[in-house]
């Protein structure tokens, strides 16, 4: 599973070996002990990525088995399109975690596409 943590200073991407489910049931039960509501629901991300990495070749040919779409921005990034779930406070929508499954393969190049690149601060949250 892949987990994109949007504050309002940028993004940060992580892998986790949980699933979904189980990571969510873990977040509802946090939530209710500690008083504080919680929104979950599906939603799409985007994240922009730069092309002149070695994994991007890999994840552009992952993107037909994938529930992803890239879009090519300029001659120096792209744009990946990803469906899930956006989890966030009723306070404070604008921030919160976006989270996928992809196959193992395609979150670890997407996490080192974002790791190595330059652009691991630029994100766009779609509802």
């Amino acid at each position: 599973m892949l987990k994109i943590v949007y504050t309002e200073k940028g993004l940060h991407i992580e892998r986790l070996s949980e699933s979904l489910e189980t990571w969510l049931a873990n977040r509802v039960l946090i939530s209710l002990r500690s008083n504080v509501g919680i929104c979950a629901e599906p939603s799409s991300a985007s994240l922009i990525i730069p092309r002149d990495l070695p994994y991007f070749q890999d994840l552009s040919l992952s993107e037909e088995i994938q529930d992803f779409r890239i879009d090519v921005c300029d001659s120096y990034s792209a744009e990946i399109s990803l469906e899930g779930s956006w989890i966030a406070t009723p306070e404070n929508r604008e921030e919160g975690i976006f989270v996928c499954c992809l196959t193992k393969k395609t979150e670890f190049f997407l996490h080192q596409l974002w790791r190595e690149g330059t652009f691991n601060s630029t994100s766009l949250i779609e509802d």
